[in-house]
């Protein structure tokens, strides 16, 4: 929401399309429970293998929807794994596209701009772990391995169609914390943004 909010203030030269999936995580009669098979938005069947793994569930539909009109880029954010956190720490969001000039271009603002990101893989050797014996997909995956991975690799399933039409994904996995720096007290902190705004309006411009 603050990039968004950014690039509308910059009059950016491109449409943007902002979704928002939200959920809370509560116990209920109703609620799913791991075993459970949910038809996705996108008519992928997924096996739960973790109920506190919900946020790549509605996130996967929202980028299903995004994907709908094929556009030249999707990227999502979202304080998605703990397994980013291992990896990466508290300060350096990982991003994961499908795209190198895209990688490199967000690096090298996020380099000039002191908003530091981190590139991931898309590891393909790592797919065999999302296999289900009852599902399309399972949410989470058979291994307690590469947890940032495996969370990357399930969500791109969701976007065919903007790949194979040539366009790029990108998904950042971030924390929305950090330690006490020079000029940052510790706490909550809006991270890749500023390196995503200053790589989106060098991309397209200003249409003012």
């Amino acid at each position: 929401l603050g990039l968004a909010n950014m690039l509308m203030a910059s009059n950016i030269n491109a449409r943007l399309h902002i979704l928002i999936p939200i959920a809370e995580n509560s116990i209920a009669g109703n609620a799913f429970r791991p075993s459970d098979v949910l038809t996705s938005r996108s008519g992928l069947t997924v096996e739960i293998g973790n109920t506190d793994a919900e946020g790549r569930l509605i996130l996967a539909d929202a980028l299903s929807l995004a994907d709908q009109s094929t556009p030249e880029l999707i990227i999502d954010m979202a304080t998605l794994t703990g397994a980013h956190r291992v990896a990466l720490g508290w300060d350096l969001p990982g991003v994961f596209t499908t795209s190198d000039r895209l990688a490199d271009s967000v690096y090298r603002w996020g380099e000039k701009k002191g908003d530091m990101v981190w590139r991931l893989p898309f590891f393909k050797g790592y797919e065999p772990y999302l296999k289900s014996r009852i599902a399309d997909i399972s949410s989470t995956g058979s291994k307690p391995l590469a947890g940032a991975i495996t969370a990357a690799l399930f969500l791109k399933k969701f976007v065919p169609k903007t790949i194979e039409a040539g366009g790029d994904f990108m998904h950042i996995d971030f924390a929305g914390w950090t330690d006490a720096h020079p000029g940052r007290p510790e706490g909550g902190e809006a991270q890749a943004i500023i390196a995503l705004h200053s790589h989106l309006m060098d991309q397209y411009g200003s249409s003012s």
